[in-house]
């Protein structure tokens, strides 16, 4: 859970409404701001979340892949 309520998932555009960066940033879990708001373009915003990893996904990816990980190739990062 994000703990958080979520922005519109819409936003007014020239031809009706469209998807809104600001409820995509939500939807990943990041903080308002990961992305939005920093004078970027629409589009490059929606193009940045969209390439994006979203991090609870990488930590679930992760902690499956440490319960799998030969411990001699672990005992390298300790």
């Amino acid at each position: 859970m994000i703990g958080r309520q979520p922005p519109a998932p819409t936003e007014p555009g020239k031809n009706g409404p469209r998807l809104s960066p600001r409820f995509v940033e939500w939807l990943m879990g990041y903080e308002p701001g990961h992305v939005t708001g920093r004078g970027l373009a629409r589009t490059a915003e929606l193009r940045i979340l969209g390439n994006g990893v979203v991090p609870q996904q990488a930590a679930s990816a992760l902690r499956g892949l440490l319960k799998v990980a030969p411990p001699k190739l672990l005992a390298q990062f300790s």
